[in-house]
């Protein structure tokens, strides 16, 4: 937090770089991912459709099966119903009301400043505003304070595509304007290498015909189908 600015901006400069890299990476696998798994899906599609009906007879076939069960339990003279635990309710601390408190102001505070209507004359920055709005609720909902506090920083230190206007100088910003970026770069890790993990990329880059690949999933459904209608089968 104490480097020049001239360093800051070089720091900030090069995360972006590296995000600008997986998000690249990421967007290659996916190009020639998707559609190959759409044709495996296409080629496959009826038995798709039956393992799917089957799946969700079989469940309910359960289901009734355990309300018989109870119900005939219920008929038996020592039969007690049982008692659920009940949750306490949890306390609410004074931090985590601070925090719920922080949450808002955060949010709000950007919002404030990055709402789209606030670039109702200029087209182009008021789609850049629609990007970071939905982001920023998206963290608002489902992210950690931390994350929130970490977005708030990055729009505030002019990190995003959109440039702000007159920002007073009473909003502090009280973590690593940097941050932001270093979860964006984890985020991206991760999703990079669940699709470089999935078992359809191995078989795209490692099978000389891919498609062929259709043949053992046809053999994966017919023989889980061959199950599911027999543990279906009523008398």
């Amino acid at each position: 937090m104490n480097l020049p600015i001239e360093k800051k901006s070089e720091s900030i400069s090069k995360l972006e770089g590296v995000i600008k890299t997986l998000e690249l990476e990421i967007t290659e696998i996916e190009h020639k991912l998707f559609p190959f798994e759409q044709s495996l899906r296409n080629a496959i599609a009826d038995l798709l459709v039956e393992e799917r009906e089957l799946t969700i007879l079989y469940k309910k076939q359960k289901k009734a099966k355990k309300i018989k069960r109870l119900a005939q339990k219920r008929k038996g003279k020592n039969y007690k119903e049982p008692i659920g635990i009940i949750p306490l309710k949890k306390k609410t601390t004074e931090k985590e009301i601070e925090t719920l408190r922080e949450r808002k102001r955060l949010y709000k505070e950007a919002m404030l400043f990055v709402h789209p209507d606030k670039f109702s004359m200029e087209e182009n920055e008021q789609e850049k505003a629609n990007e970071i709005t939905t982001k920023l609720i998206e963290i608002y909902k489902s992210g950690t304070f931390e994350e929130l506090q970490s977005y708030h920083a990055h729009i505030f230190s002019g990190n995003t595509v959109v440039k702000l206007k007159e920002i007073p100088s009473k909003i502090q910003v009280r973590v690593d304007n940097s941050e932001y970026l270093k979860q964006e770069i984890e985020r991206l890790k991760i999703q990079l290498k669940t699709l470089l993990e999935k078992y359809t990329y191995k078989v795209l880059i490692t099978y000389k015909k891919p498609m062929s690949f259709v043949d053992e999933l046809t053999t994966y459904y017919n023989d889980r189908i061959f199950k599911l209608k027999k543990r279906t089968r009523t008398k």
